[in-house]
């Protein structure tokens, strides 16, 4: 349809894009007007002129009325659109000025883009939508656009979601920190776990209490009233603000972090035995053995799971430290509180007489959360905050795949557009 060596279209071809435009575009008080193919440094550009339809008046920017016009820009502005078989695409239009008693001098309010951003709403979304699907710097090079560009359209669209998205009927939520800078800087996460809705909710700047509180405070509080389960860690401050916001709530501690615990001291106790048997110049039996001990068995290789057979045979603290672990195991099998409770009391016993300290860490960790640890089984095993995990998998892989965030703004909007499911402004037409 276009020739690169042309400066114009043929009046044949402008029929063909205007009717294009108006099946993908079309605005009820303008029309698009001549369309010509402009040679530039980087490529060429299809210009498409925009003219008011006879006898329409201009909408107030400041109160969105129809007034009469004032006056006319004499330079008309260039508006972004969807690139068009790989060439940029720009709406041109002067714009017209109208005075209103109530709002002054304003300029008018068009239907294809806000403000004064020189994209139009289409491209944002268009350009948002493959930011779901690639790195923000991909898009930007795939579309010849800049990443700035690339950045306020995934701003301005999740904007859009977060003002309009629906938050009633939310009745259990997840609540986790992921480090998202060097210097211990972290982020509180807050998730809805609902059977038919999983999404990120909310995002707080650090993992304070009072951080956590802004979500009940975003939230209001007829709908904190209808939270029913909340799943989370052991930080002491999200303890805190989940007791009194959502005290009627059941609060579960999760297997995920306790295991996570136990591993932990495993690890502790496996590092200091290695030591100890270097410095005593026995054969060094745990080295580059950390990995047998913290997998399950079924996750082992067969080299892996042949080492651990062998390693068990030695009376060796990290040995019984596994056993312990994997013994606790069986916790999760219960279907009763009553039975889960008695189990949870013999093997807390048992780990405080075994003289392994880090052992006896998590028995005393376990005693003082057992009510929160039992809500397990009080909600039937329905909740897991093994989604939360899955959720903050994709965090790193958000912040990953754009090397890093320089700024909170720049991680809080990546986050909410990619997990949020935050509803998008509906267009004429889906371009991807």
């Amino acid at each position: 349809m276009f020739l690169l060596n042309e400066t114009s279209l043929r009046s044949q071809d402008k029929m063909q894009l205007q009717v294009i435009l108006n099946h993908v575009q079309r605005h009820k008080s303008f029309r698009y007007q001549k369309a010509a193919l402009v040679e530039k440094k980087g490529g060429a550009i299809v210009e498409v002129e925009i003219e008011p339809r006879r006898n329409s008046r201009p909408l107030c920017s400041g109160c969105g009325q129809a007034r009469p016009g004032y006056d006319r820009e004499a330079k008309p502005r260039r508006f972004e659109f969807v690139p068009l078989w790989g060439m940029a695409v720009f709406f041109l239009y002067a714009m017209r000025r109208v005075d209103f008693p109530q709002c002054g001098v304003k300029v008018e309010r068009v239907p294809w883009a806000d403000g004064k951003n020189h994209l139009t709403i289409t491209y944002q979304v268009f350009l948002a939508q493959w930011a779901k699907r690639l790195s923000w710097k991909q898009v930007a090079q795939a579309f010849r656009t800049s990443w700035d560009n690339v950045f306020r359209s995934v701003k301005t669209v999740v904007a859009w979601g977060l003002a309009v998205r629906n938050l009633d009927g939310i009745t259990a939520i997840g609540v986790d920190e992921v480090q998202w800078q060097k210097g211990h800087k972290y982020l509180t996460l807050v998730y809805q776990l609902d059977a038919g809705c999983k999404r990120l909710l909310w995002i707080g700047r650090e993992r304070t209490a009072t951080s956590f509180l802004g979500f009940f405070r975003m939230l209001g509080k007829e709908r904190s009233a209808q939270i029913r389960f909340v799943c989370s860690d052991m930080w002491k401050a999200y303890l805190t603000v989940i007791k009194k916001k959502v005290p009627r709530a059941i609060h579960i501690l999760d297997r995920f972090h306790i295991m996570a615990l136990m591993n932990k001291a495993i690890d502790k106790i496996r590092a200091g035995e290695a030591k100890r048997m270097k410095q005593d110049g026995h054969e060094p039996l745990l080295k580059h053995s950390r990995w047998f001990w913290l997998k399950r068995v079924w996750n082992l290789t067969k080299n892996q799971a042949l080492k651990l057979k062998e390693l068990l045979k030695y009376n060796l603290q990290t040995v019984r430290a596994y056993l312990l672990k994997e013994q606790f195991h069986d916790f999760w099998e219960y279907r009763r509180v009553g039975v889960a409770k008695r189990f949870l009391d013999r093997w807390c016993t048992q780990a405080m007489r075994s003289k392994l300290e880090p052992m006896k860490k998590v028995a005393r960790t376990l005693r003082v959360h057992r009510p929160l640890i039992l809500n397990w089984f009080r909600a039937k095993g329905t909740m897991s905050s093994g989604v939360v995990e899955g959720f903050n998998y994709n965090v790193k892989l958000t912040m990953k795949k754009a090397y890093g965030f320089r700024t909170y703004e720049g991680v809080e909007v990546a986050l909410y557009h990619r997990l949020g499911h935050l509803p998008e402004p509906e267009l004429t037409h889906r371009f991807c």
